[in-house]
């Protein structure tokens, strides 16, 4: 049965979780500032976990399935969106990709939401981030969890994933065990460190929305460590990611429990006023899956490599409808052309 390894590179930390015959026997969690400056060290660590089959690595905003070994620098710019010279967020993950190669490791890039065919093309209009490859992978560790507690299959599976990152907020709609609706973090609630959707005005006083823009106007600059300010900024987090869940009920309305997800959904006093505030709409439950160590997200990937391995979470990958997910992260773009998003990351027009 396969070994795989699924990567979780998140704003605060790159987790790792390592499956042989579904069983873990890899995980480990490494500051995402150290594997910048040393990938040669990461990628040592998972040389020497011996034979592997696959890696669901990192993908960032997403591509079709695709092999890494076959993409282009093209497709890495449309995975991560970062045009040259830009150093903030993940702009390293594409040479890390490119180190996976290089290190013989046999590496697949996963989709993000908005390449999957079972988010209606309407929900897609005008949107690039409806939930990030990593968040996918928490979803379907969420798929895998709740099959596995409720003793159904994973096309029983539905419920709303609340993911409360160390930087960003976001939320995944499930339904039938299928991905259905997606808040991204750049596109939803206030998040920790960053401030989540922009109002438009907002923006255009900004004069220029770089990348590092987008990781900066969350609860940790309203608060500034000013201790009187984190009572106002703590309210906005939990109130957005309450509204997040609401506005998923409508494209999932059979869910039965909102999952909860990332840095500080562990945070037990922040679990609590998600769950008074969610009373009316679903118990509230930590996502916790089957690794002690590894994020939610790297567990996830890890049994969605396991499946596309054969291995014994092949229907999780099949319910998911993996190997369906076509497109661009740009294709959905009306505010601007596709071919305008192109030229901003420095690709030339789509032929």
């Amino acid at each position: 049965m396969p070994r795989v390894i699924g990567i979780d590179p998140g704003t605060v930390s790159i987790d790792v979780c390592g499956l042989a015959d579904g069983a873990v026997m890899l995980e480990r969690s490494w500051p995402t500032a150290e594997v910048a400056g040393d990938p040669a060290g990461f990628l040592a660590a998972l040389v020497a976990a011996g034979p592997i089959d696959l890696v669901a690595g990192p993908s960032g905003y997403g591509l079709p399935l695709v092999r890494a070994e076959t993409v282009s620098d093209a497709d890495l710019r449309l995975a991560f969106l970062a045009p040259r010279g830009e150093q903030a967020g993940i702009m390293g993950l594409r040479s890390l990709v490119r180190g996976l190669v290089a290190a013989g490791m046999p590496t697949v890039l996963l989709p993000g939401v908005i390449h999957l065919d079972t988010v209606p093309p309407h929900r897609k209009l005008n949107r690039v981030d409806l939930g990030t490859a990593d968040k996918l992978c928490s979803a379907a560790l969420g798929i895998h969890d709740q099959a596995r507690r409720l003793g159904g299959r994973p096309a029983d599976a539905a419920f709303i994933l609340l993911e409360l990152g160390g930087a960003f907020t976001a939320a995944v709609a499930v339904q039938d065990g299928r991905v259905v609706d997606g808040i991204g973090g750049t596109g939803g609630p206030m998040g920790w460190q960053a401030a989540g959707a922009l109002d438009g005005e907002v923006a255009f006083l900004a004069g220029e929305v770089t990348k590092s823009l987008l990781f900066h106007g969350g609860v940790t600059t309203i608060a500034g460590g000013r201790p009187e300010r984190m009572g106002v900024a703590f309210d906005a987090f939990i109130e957005g990611a309450v509204k997040a869940v609401r506005q998923l009920q409508t494209s999932a309305p059979l869910a039965s429990e909102v999952l909860v997800s990332g840095r500080l959904g562990g945070d037990p006093a922040v679990r609590d006023r998600l769950a008074e505030a969610l009373r009316d709409v679903a118990p509230v439950r930590a996502l916790s899956g089957y690794a002690a160590v590894a994020k939610q997200g790297a567990q996830g990937a890890a049994l969605l490599a396991d499946g596309l391995a054969g291995g014994h979470h092949a229907e999780l990958v099949e319910t998911l409808r993996l190997r369906a997910a076509s497109g661009t992260v740009l294709d959905w773009l009306h505010v601007v052309t596709p071919d305008e998003a192109r030229r901003r990351i420095g690709l030339e027009a789509a032929e």
